[in-house]
């Protein structure tokens, strides 16, 4: 239902679902596939879609630097008058996960794919659901594509002015794990996106309390990063995991990412089962 700029959240899924089954690209072109094998994979399986309130607390914490960064835009910035955003989650397809979880050192082609174009493909993706909005009368922004977008990813100070993760959480898709992904009901392999509308959409509640409730601890992802960027204590892991990913561009150019630490391990595609200590 809409009325005026208030929508319920079933009609938000409703399009975005229709898309999802009918919008092109969600698959690697054979043109481009680095191998065989890869080509014709499909990219992503259907999303998970949360709903947050734009002036949620919990976005003016993201300022702080030991979140994310101090210059953090707040929605309303984003978008002057923004009630809602709407944060969605396209897992990986088992196809994709399977390639990248037989890999040790450097990342599946599938996977690369992924990354890039299949980031490419939710983009538009994207811009054609902030139409069907904007045909609805609700304005909106896409922070991913918006010329405003800004990153700090220089392996000693990283950070962004829109975060697609801490969103994600906010907005009750999920909590984080050792590797700094963020732990979903279908697992951690996959992208977010996220857009913001002044549209007025009742905000989910978030069921979790704790940044790490869904992360069971189990240490597979450690195993798992070859560059051994991940670790029990935290600390500044960014560097090392900034310089693998720095080898895989040098060999996979334009393509880069890694994604080790997110397939084969518990949470690739579920909340993890907790463990007994």
């Amino acid at each position: 239902m809409c009325k005026g700029k208030s929508m319920e959240k079933n009609l938000i899924e409703k399009i975005i679902y229709d898309l999802y089954e009918s919008f092109p690209g969600n698959r690697v072109e054979e043109e481009l596939a680095l191998s065989p094998e890869a080509a014709g994979i499909r990219f992503f399986e259907k999303p998970l879609v949360g709903i947050g309130a734009a002036d949620d607390p919990l976005f003016e914490k993201l300022r702080s630097e030991e979140v994310v960064v101090s210059w953090y835009m707040m929605p309303e910035e984003w978008l002057c008058g923004a009630k809602s955003v709407i944060s969605m989650f396209f897992p990986f397809t088992e196809e994709v996960r399977k390639a990248n979880g037989q890999c040790r050192e450097m990342p599946a082609h599938a996977w690369l794919h992924g990354r890039i174009e299949g980031q490419n493909y939710l983009e538009e993706l994207l811009e054609e659901f902030c139409r069907k909005l904007n045909e609805l009368g609700l304005r909106t922004c896409l922070p991913t594509t918006d010329n405003r977008l800004r990153a700090v990813m220089d392996g000693v100070r990283s950070g962004s002015n829109w975060s697609e993760r801490h969103t994600a959480y906010i907005c009750g898709l999920g909590t984080f794990g050792m590797s700094n992904g963020l732990i979903t009901e279908k697992g951690i392999a996959g992208r977010f996106i996220s857009v913001i509308t002044d549209g007025d959409i009742p905000a989910d509640t978030r069921p979790y309390t704790e940044i790490f409730e869904y992360c069971n601890g189990c240490g597979a992802c450690i195993r798992r990063c070859p560059a051994g960027s991940i670790t029990r204590e935290g600390g500044n892991g960014k560097k090392k995991c900034s310089e693998h990913n720095d080898k895989v561009y040098d060999k996979y150019y334009p393509r880069y990412g890694c994604g080790l630490c997110q397939t084969r391990v518990p949470c690739e595609s579920r909340i993890p089962p907790k463990i007994n200590r």
